[in-house]
């Protein structure tokens, strides 16, 4: 029993002091200004971007004020048919490259999923803009991670 409590007590007093704090609890993009935007590319995929860094536009307490280019590439390649030719398989690409205009530091990411030919055609576009919307929102975040990050 003495035994049990006192190794309960270790382990309390070993987990108390451990100084837990969260990774991402200082980088959450208030230190960033975003003064302007210009885009090319895939326009569905550019306009979601917008919307989500639009959250980031002149904010005029933060230290960092940048100008961001964004040039965009959206892909949906057939990945395999049947035997009548029909397609089976997608995969959806997008690359975005992100040009830091004081700088001319350049920061690019890609992300990619698989999607599965669908019967219904609206569906199958919903599904994609979806996709999209998702990938920017992705991008977004480890953007606004980056820019936290560089001095």
């Amino acid at each position: 029993m003495i035994k049990k409590i006192t190794v309960l007590l270790i382990i309390i007093f070993f987990t108390a002091s451990c100084g837990f704090t969260p990774i991402y609890s200082n980088k959450n993009g208030n230190d960033i200004s975003i003064e302007e935007l210009s885009f090319t590319g895939d326009r569905k995929l550019n306009n979601f971007l917008k919307s989500n860094l639009n959250r980031y536009k002149n904010n005029d307490n933060a230290s960092k004020k940048i100008s961001l280019e964004v040039l965009t590439n959206y892909q949906k390649i057939t990945l395999s048919k049947d035997l009548t030719g029909s397609i089976n398989k997608y995969e959806l690409i997008a690359d975005v490259t992100f040009t830091i205009m004081p700088t001319n530091r350049k920061l690019v990411f890609n992300q990619k999923k698989l999607m599965e030919n669908m019967s219904n055609k609206t569906d199958e576009k919903d599904y994609e803009n979806s996709t999209k919307q998702t990938f920017a929102n992705i991008i977004v975040n480890e953007l606004i991670l980056k820019l936290t990050e560089i001095k």
